[in-house]
């Protein structure tokens, strides 16, 4: 039986991705602006007002509904990205003023950038409610490796304001909201010197989370709660487009950023391509490697045997092929939609090979 509807493709493929618990990644369209935008937390300038907020942010495992709201907006230029954040909040406090200190040890916001969507080399800043910031580049994931992020890194001419509707660390009142302003020079996403990245009429991985604790003030001043021997509680992590598990560093499951250059009153749609859904579920073949090696102490050299000989993804059957080596995997398939090869290796980095 051939079925052309687009609403049964999209719900075959909804049920395929539910079976392994994967979260739909959420999707934003970019506006370009020609207005001067000025990083002062106040966002004043026309053009904020005309682009939308992103969906309210949710616990990252996609299943509670935050007590405090959190939403974004997003516009780029030929020189910055630009990143509106408001967050709701009774009590707005932070202690930490060195920069690349641990900022999600306070109330933060944070900001992931994936711009080649290969699964690694990816980008990381942390800002606190004190106009801190931790900013970082990571090779891989830490699930690859412990030591891959280089703290060294700078996003050199980063510009970014706070504004409080409330007070800063005063604990005798009730505070509104904070919001922040960031403006992301594309020069410090460069991998070559005359490399032209900036993502016009195109996408890029990105996710944001806001890590908030539980408090309690002791000598009027706000602290991290701690159980009764002394242990921090756990972060709350609310997230623009949920993991399904408590780790950001997963970029394959971020959302995806569509840089328009269209004006805000054309009729600009994006959906996300069906080749992403292709690299959706290769990473769960990844994984299903990753519990045989954990097992076993050695990849499977079958995919029958990790029961990943075939997949389906919008009604098309697709049959991976293993490529074992004396050091890792390589699991290809060709695109039944592009025809492209798509290629996910031993260690979760991904490679596109275009048709």
């Amino acid at each position: 039986m051939i079925h052309n509807n687009k609403a049964f493709l999209i719900f075959v493929c909804q049920v395929t991705f539910a079976q392994y618990n994967l979260q739909i990644p959420k999707s934003y369209i970019a506006y370009k602006t020609t207005e001067k935008i000025t990083i002062d937390g106040f966002h004043n300038e026309a053009i904020w007002n005309r682009v939308p907020w992103s969906s309210s942010f949710v616990d990252i495992e996609g299943s509670d509904i935050p007590i405090y709201d959190t939403r974004v907006k997003m516009i780029w230029d030929d020189i910055y990205f630009y990143i509106l954040g408001t967050l709701e909040a009774p009590h707005i406090w932070g202690d930490i003023q060195k920069k690349d200190a641990i900022i999600y040890h306070n109330n933060d916001f944070e900001v992931f950038i994936d711009p080649d969507n290969n699964g690694h080399t990816y980008y990381e800043i942390e800002i606190n409610a004190l106009n801190t910031i931790w900013d970082l580049f990571l090779t891989k994931p830490y699930r690859e490796s412990s030591q891959s992020a280089l703290n060294d890194w700078d996003a050199n001419g980063l510009k970014s304001a706070i504004q409080i509707d409330g007070s800063l660390n005063n604990s005798e009142d009730i505070d509104r909201k904070w919001l922040v302003e960031m403006a992301i020079p594309w020069k410090v996403f460069k991998t070559a010197y005359f490399q032209n990245n900036i993502p016009s009429d195109s996408f890029w991985r990105i996710n944001f989370s806001r890590v908030n604790w539980e408090h309690e003030v002791i000598n009027g001043k706000y602290q991290r709660k701690k159980d009764k021997k002394g242990r921090f509680l756990p972060e709350k992590n609310w997230v623009w487009s949920p993991h399904g598990e408590v780790n950001m560093h997963q970029p394959e499951k971020w959302g995806y950023v569509f840089f328009s250059t269209k004006k805000i009153i054309d009729t600009v749609s994006f959906e996300i391509p069906n080749d992403e859904k292709i690299k959706w579920m290769l990473f769960e073949v990844y994984r299903k490697q990753k519990q045989y090696f954990a097992k076993h102490k050695e990849w499977s050299t079958s995919l029958k045997k990790i029961k990943a000989e075939k997949v389906l993804v919008l009604g098309e059957e697709i049959y991976p092929k293993l490529d074992s080596h004396d050091l890792g995997y390589n699991v290809i398939v060709k695109s039944p939609f592009t025809g492209n090869l798509i290629i996910i290796k031993e260690d979760g980095e991904l490679v596109v090979k275009q048709n």
